[in-house]
């Protein structure tokens, strides 16, 4: 049983549309090293992993990837994936490709609602799992970096939203711990219910719904990504020097 609703297409489904779209490019272009150069010059953008601990292996009661896995398991089998899914990518010209860390998905309104006493400390053993799946993360950076002409880049969310998290009013926010939209405890219960109003003040939540970051939150996330605001922010380079290779 799958908690989520509306369809979604798996990052496998993801790559082979990406390969679908290279043979098209090459067949308008009219050979493949026209299209290898231009594929070249061309930015991806991965992110892969928050659902995967949201709505998998924290979700006891539908899934026993969390009984079957210890979170070391549980990171290295989608690394595995992970892998084998960016050197597809490769195989077919992506050369600079920018890898989006996983967030603290354990300070998340529906983690804070289910998992935290006072409903505002961040659930610890949620946002464990997430750092060792990002620290592996940043090893497969390295690794698709021995390939020639790779340009790949680690961009750290869950450093960024840490910062935001712990310099909440000086980024402009008043609520920190609950959605902008929702019902029960951190309007994170239940997330966004339809032709419900949402609160008069989306721009200082951090928050919008139970489980995703507000557009206020994702703006200062991209802007950092793209720029670097802390040597942390990033690895080995931001998306503005990934651009300029």
């Amino acid at each position: 049983m799958d908690v989520m609703q509306g369809g979604r297409i798996p990052f496998a489904g993801q790559v082979q549309n990406y390969q679908t779209a290279v043979q098209t490019l090459v067949n308008i272009l009219g050979d493949r090293d026209t299209a290898s150069e231009r594929l070249s010059q061309c930015i991806f953008t991965v992110g892969m992993g928050s659902n995967d601990y949201l709505n998998n292996y924290f979700q006891p009661a539908f899934y026993s990837t969390g009984s079957r896995y210890t979170p070391e398991q549980f990171a290295d089998s989608l690394i595995a994936d992970y892998r084998r899914y960016l050197q597809a990518m490769y195989s077919y010209g992506a050369r600079k490709v920018a890898l989006i860390g996983v967030g603290q998905v354990g300070c998340a309104p529906n983690e804070l609602a289910r998992y935290s006493p006072d409903g505002a400390t961040c659930v610890g053993r949620i946002d464990g799992a997430i750092q060792i799946f990002n620290r592996r993360l940043v090893g497969l950076v390295d690794q698709m970096n021995t390939l020639p002409g790779a340009h790949f880049t680690y961009i750290n969310a869950y450093n960024i939203f840490n910062d935001i998290l712990a310099n909440a009013g000086a980024y402009g926010f008043t609520e920190s711990t609950a959605g902008c939209c929702g019902v029960g405890r951190n309007n994170g219960e239940v997330t966004c219910l339809p032709y419900q109003a949402p609160c008069a003040n989306r721009d200082q939540h951090i928050f919008w719904d139970a489980f995703h970051p507000s557009e206020a939150a994702n703006i200062i996330v991209g802007r950092r990504s793209y720029r670097a605001q802390s040597p942390n922010d990033a690895y080995p380079m931001d998306i503005s020097t990934l651009a300029s290779l």
